[in-house]
C-alpha cells in the first residue's frame, strides 16, 4: 500500500460553527463530544450518514437553499432535514473543524460505470482528514464522504487498496484514472454510481457554486427528475427514488412502492430519520408531482419490457 501525497501546506477548514450549534448538530447525530480519533471520526462518520440523509426534497419542494456550509450546518443541526453532497459534507467539515480534526475540501466527480472523465468535475465535494494516524494508517491521511447517500458507511484510509465496510467493498487508487483527478474511489458494484474522482488540491467550498447553480436551474440536471432520499445503514442502505423504497441489507434486497402520501411521510420519518415541515398544500403539490413522474417511468418500462 502506497500513500497518496498531500501539500500539508494548505490551509485547511476553518470552522466558523459556535458551540451551541457544535452541541445541537452532535445531538442529531447521538454522538458525545471527544477529542479527535480515528475511532471518534469513524463514529462521526456512521452516525452522520445513518441519521442525517441524503435527500433532494428541498429541489422539488422549490427551496431556495444555498450551500453556505455554516448555513447547511444549522439546517442539519436544528430541523430533521438533510441535503445533497455540498450541504452535507459542507457542513460535516465544518463541524469536524470545530471538534478540532485538520481536513481539507476537495473538487471531486461522482461517474458512473463508463468511467471518469473531465466533465464531472466538481459535481462533487469530498474531504479529506489529516494528521490522524492509525496502525492500519500511519500516514493518518482519511477520505471521508458523507455526501454519497448509500456508499461509504465510514472513512476509507487514503491509501491504495481494498476496505470491506459491512457487506460492500470499495478501493482506494492513489493515483488518477483515465488521467482525471489524483485519486479515486471505487465503489462496491452494487452501489448506485461507479466511482469519484478526486483532485489532491484542497479547494474553498465556493468554487462549486456554478456547479450547485447548474443542479438547480438546468433542464439537463438530473437531480430535478426524480426525487431522493437515502442513507447508509450497518447492513447496507436504504433507498427512495420516487415512490420506490429499495432496502439492500446484506445480501437481500426487498422493494415496495408507496402508495400514499401519508406513508411517504412515514418513511421519512421512521427509516431516514427526516420531517418535511412544509405547509400542508406544499406536501399535496409535490406527491402530485411525484405520482406524475411515477406513471411515466412505469409507463417507460411498460414500453421497454
Amino acid at each position: 500500500m502506497t500513500a497518496a501525497v498531500i501539500d500539508s501546506s494548505r490551509p485547511g477548514v476553518a470552522s466558523a460553527l459556535g458551540p451551541a450549534l457544535v452541541d445541537d448538530y452532535l445531538c442529531r447525530l447521538g454522538v458525545p463530544h471527544e477529542p479527535p480519533s480515528p475511532a471518534g471520526l469513524a463514529r462521526l462518520h456512521r452516525a452522520h450518514v445513518e441519521r442525517v440523509p441524503y435527500e433532494t426534497f428541498w429541489l422539488h419542494l422549490g427551496e431556495d437553499i444555498g450551500i453556505d456550509p455554516v448555513a447547511s450546518a444549522r439546517r442539519i443541526a436544528r430541523t430533521r432535514r438533510g441535503g445533497y453532497c455540498f450541504h452535507l459534507n459542507g457542513a460535516f467539515a465544518e463541524l469536524l473543524g470545530a471538534l478540532g480534526y485538520c481536513l481539507t475540501r476537495h473538487v471531486a466527480g461522482v461517474h458512473d460505470a463508463a468511467g471518469p472523465s473531465v466533465e464531472t468535475l466538481r459535481n462533487h465535494v469530498a474531504l479529506v482528514v489529516h494528521d490522524l494516524p492509525s496502525p492500519a494508517n500511519l500516514a493518518g491521511d482519511w477520505y471521508v464522504d458523507a455526501g454519497l447517500g448509500d456508499v461509504l458507511h465510514g472513512p476509507l484510509p487514503l491509501l491504495s487498496g481494498r476496505s470491506r465496510q459491512g457487506p460492500m467493498s470499495f478501493a482506494i487508487e492513489t493515483a488518477a484514472r483515465d488521467g482525471v483527478g489524483d485519486w479515486h474511489f471505487v465503489n462496491d458494484p452494487r452501489g448506485s454510481l461507479g466511482g469519484v474522482s478526486i483532485v489532491a488540491e484542497p479547494a474553498a467550498i465556493d468554487v462549486f457554486e456554478e456547479r450547485h447553480a447548474f443542479n438547480v436551474t438546468s433542464p439537463a440536471s438530473s437531480y430535478s427528475r426524480t426525487v431522493t432520499c437515502q442513507r447508509r445503514h450497518a447492513g447496507g442502505a436504504d433507498v427512495l427514488r420516487g415512490r420506490v423504497l429499495v432496502r439492500r441489507d446484506g445480501a437481500t434486497t426487498t422493494t415496495r412502492t408507496l402508495e400514499t402520501l401519508a406513508e411517504l411521510l412515514a418513511v421519512l420519518h421512521d427509516v431516514f430519520s427526516m420531517r418535511l415541515d412544509v405547509p400542508r398544500v406544499a406536501l399535496a403539490r409535490l406527491w402530485t408531482q411525484m405520482c406524475g413522474a411515477h406513471d411515466q417511468w412505469a409507463a417507460r418500462q411498460a414500453v421497454a419490457s
